[in-house]
């Protein structure tokens, strides 16, 4: 069997495509799995369902922390922040799995209450129980020693190290600064302190933060892309309709999948190729397998 595969799942038995993924990990590569559709909702259940399903992550009575993109004052329209229906559908299979408790947040850049109002994740959420959106506590960031990188150390969210399960589930877009930004930078929305002391090394100190903090589960919301103008962007001319969503346990195959999505390549975003030498994930897509759910 190549390494590199495109599978339909449709019309594939499930017992099946979960001896083909037991098949896959136990040869040691790495699964990125690509769903494509307009029902934003159901193509990142199918993204998750063709990795095994949330049951294959998350275990009844897990705290699991889900981290989108909410740091922009901008509309779904926008494409700046996570689409809120990619949100809700993962949260919704969280809870399906079993899950106690499931905590959304992010540390924003532009004026949280806004930027909470505005992207619409929170009114996405209202009213399903066990789940809880907060703003996130000053008071609430630990220390983490970092070794064999250009961080000493960092301030994380403590909710987040304390979780059973960390999903995080990024927009892909446009960065004035790392070309992208995808899933190994959306973990600076739980760094604390002054983030912006990192940007002139910032493929590096990503690579840094992300080996002492693990994704379990990424999914990229690919369903509108912010081509230009990112992080924050604002022009809808810069916005293109995709309809993907990407999901892997490889946070740096995720990331260097979706690249292609922008006419790019894994080895031109310095943040892919610094977090590929660290050992956090494979970036070359030649011996990743890419399930097409």
């Amino acid at each position: 069997m190549k390494r590199r595969t495109f599978l339909r799942l449709l019309g594939i038995s499930a017992v099946f495509h979960q001896w083909l993924l037991r098949d896959l990990m136990a040869a040691g590569s790495p699964v990125v799995a690509v769903a494509e559709g307009k029902d934003h909702a159901q193509v990142t259940r199918n993204a998750i369902a063709a990795l095994g399903g949330m049951n294959r992550f998350v275990k009844k009575g897990d705290v699991v922390v889900v981290k989108p993109n909410m740091g922009w004052d901008r509309n779904p329209e926008q494409a700046a922040n996570t689409n809120p229906l990619v949100v809700r559908a993962v949260v919704e299979e969280v809870l399906r799995a079993g899950a106690k408790k499931v905590k959304v947040f992010d540390r924003t850049c532009n004026d949280e209450r806004r930027c909470y109002a505005n992207c619409g994740i929170p009114a996405a959420l209202k009213g399903m129980k066990k789940v809880e959106v907060k703003y996130m506590d000053s008071g609430r960031y630990r220390k983490v020693p970092i070794r064999g990188g250009v961080l000493s150390e960092w301030d994380l969210y403590d909710e987040v190290l304390k979780a059973d399960v960390f999903i995080n589930v990024p927009v892909a877009k446009h960065h004035g600064l790392t070309k992208l930004t995808l899933g190994l930078k959306n973990v600076m929305g739980v760094m604390g302190g002054n983030r912006g002391s990192i940007h002139k090394n910032i493929d590096a100190a990503l690579a840094d933060v992300n080996s002492v903090l693990k994704t379990h589960l990424v999914v990229v919301d690919a369903t509108r892309v912010l081509t230009a103008h990112g992080p924050q962007g604002g022009d809808l001319k810069d916005v293109k309709i995709l309809n993907k969503v990407i999901a892997s346990t490889d946070i740096v195959a995720a990331d260097a999948y979706a690249t292609t999505l922008f006419g790019l390549k894994p080895k031109d975003i310095a943040v892919t190729v610094a977090a590929s030498k660290r050992g956090l994930g494979e970036m070359d897509l030649k011996k990743v397998t890419i399930v097409k759910a």
